[in-house]
């Protein structure tokens, strides 16, 4: 693969038109005529051959996504993430509907901006991380009747990297590769359970009792819910990676790391959220 620098480079003209041979095999004179005298000549062969010879630029040197980008925005902004979290569980855990409002809004916005903004990303996770504090507060402190309080939160925590950490081994082991079939399965799996959630939250506005603040939030049925929840944030997990190492294979600009980050904190926070209720029914609430 030849070198950027000479494909734009006016001295060197055309690549097609050069004809010049790499390795142990010396350049001849007359290929560089035009260049002035013989001894000059063999100087700019020289020069060449020790150009060519060079490391070739790296995706980092030319402004290209690089997986170390992408782990350097991730663990950044999930850092940020928990020390929101942690400040919100100690000093304001009631803030966590304003959190979860302008969560909403902020993630949404910057699903459908074409460029990533490093500004919105990080106050959408500092919104995030307020809701996430306080609703895992509220979810910690529940009373249960009889029963010791569990550390549900820390249970959902380190089931949350599990997850992550087995979903990134199938997917660099290929175990699990994202086809067509895998795509269109995934799709339907997350129309599907959208459509559950809205008329779950329709029905807890509706009718007394009943949707996710009633008998459908606990029992059999929200821990299957939960667990087929888990499932497609598991795949949405791979296809997340996969989406990533496209990016990186084709050379899309590294300021799309943002957008790679924002991706996997999206689905991590669904992640944590699904197995926190779900810790939380196995301790009965």
């Amino acid at each position: 693969m030849s070198n950027p620098v000479f494909n734009n480079s006016d001295i060197f003209g055309d690549p097609r038109k050069r004809g010049r041979q790499r390795g142990g095999t010396a350049v001849q004179p007359g290929q560089a005529a035009g260049y002035g005298a013989a001894g000059a000549q063999t100087l700019d062969a020289a020069s060449l051959d020790q150009m060519y010879g060079a490391p070739s630029a790296t995706t980092a040197q030319t402004g290209r996504l690089t997986y170390d980008d992408v782990i350097v925005k991730t663990g950044g902004l999930l850092a940020l993430l928990v020390v929101v979290a942690a400040a919100t569980w100690q000093l304001a855990p009631g803030l966590w509907i304003f959190g979860m409002i302008v969560g909403l809004v902020l993630g949404l916005v910057n699903a459908f901006k074409k460029n990533p903004s490093p500004a919105l990303i990080t106050a959408y996770v500092v919104a995030e991380g307020v809701f996430l504090g306080g609703i895992s507060y509220a979810f910690q402190n529940a009373t249960v009747a009889g029963e010791s309080a569990q550390p549900i939160v820390m249970q959902a925590v380190l089931a949350t990297f599990a997850v992550f950490g087995t979903a990134l081994f199938l997917f660099r082991s290929g175990r699990v590769r994202v086809t067509p079939k895998f795509t269109r399965f995934l799709i339907i799996g997350l129309v599907g359970y959208l459509a559950f959630s809205v008329l779950n939250l329709v029905l807890a506005f509706v009718l007394p009792n009943s949707g996710m603040f009633g008998p459908l939030r606990g029992g059999f049925v929200g821990i299957a819910v939960g667990l087929l929840a888990v499932g497609l944030a598991s795949m949405s997990l791979i296809l997340d990676f996969d989406s990533i190492k496209r990016g990186v294979e084709q050379g899309v600009p590294a300021k799309f790391a943002w957008s790679a980050a924002f991706g996997l904190i999206v689905t991590l926070v669904w992640l944590y959220l699904e197995l926190l209720r779900i810790f939380a029914i196995l301790r009965g609430d």
